[in-house]
């Protein structure tokens, strides 16, 4: 019988913004955003640009003032640089398992169905220890059952400080994985974008856990989303 499969996500964070820093010591701590092409629009955002509230995507010159006199500093993108990086961590990441997927630039999913024996948390702690310890950049891990629910999960690594940059969806017990899923947005489940998002809100699907427990034939361990192990009525 073939095992059960296991994924896990490794993104960069703040990708753009990450590699910036790294080549630049004095922007350590500063906002920092990269501008697309012809520094038209905001196309990445440090953790300081993103606690401004400066969004995704919005037209440099609109915000240009007053992101400067926040201290926010705007720098032109480089490509060349971001893609030496991507394969710089790939080349890391590449060292823990025979089976990786390069999804984007700044994440890979790396198949650990055949890991289950090892503490994953752990596993998943040390490739995030190599990955900064010799490319100086930092990284977010999700694990999950599907891709899906690795890509979930690395977006509660990201967002809960208490995982540690860190989460495995299969280690969690059904309750913590239920307040996961209710606080969660449906559109922040993989695949899901506005136009669905809203089909869904009509159905009264507005949250991981509701599309997670959503399911034409009624059976909730079909769904999409589900977990490993029965889930609560």
């Amino acid at each position: 019988m073939a095992a059960a499969p296991l994924f896990a996500l490794v993104d960069c964070n703040n990708f753009y913004a990450s590699c910036e820093k790294l080549f630049a010591p004095t922007l350590a701590g500063r906002p920092v955003v990269v501008l697309s092409n012809n520094d038209g629009c905001v196309v990445a955002r440090s953790a300081e640009a993103k606690a401004l509230g400066i969004a995704m995507g919005v037209p440099w010159f609109k915000i240009a003032a007053s992101a400067e006199s926040q201290g926010v500093v705007a720098l032109s993108s480089n490509y060349a640089l971001y893609a030496d990086m991507s394969n710089r961590v790939v080349e890391v990441l590449s060292a823990f398992t025979p089976d990786l997927e390069v999804y984007s630039i700044d994440d890979s999913f790396l198949d650990l169905t055949g890991f289950r024996h090892l503490d994953l948390v752990g596993y998943a702690q040390e490739i995030r220890q190599r990955v900064g310890r010799w490319i100086g950049l930092p990284v977010c891990i999700g694990i999950g059952a599907s891709k899906t629910l690795a890509k979930l999960a690395n977006h509660f690594a990201k967002k809960g400080p208490a995982f540690e940059g860190v989460c495995d969806l299969t280690s969690l017990d059904e309750a913590t994985r239920f307040r996961l899923f209710s606080e969660t947005p449906v559109d922040e489940v993989w695949g899901v974008g506005r136009r669905i998002a809203s089909r869904l809100s009509e159905m009264g699907i507005e949250t991981a856990e509701a599309l997670r427990r959503s399911d034409p034939t009624g059976s909730v361990r079909n769904s999409p989303l589900s977990c490993p192990v029965p889930c609560e009525s």
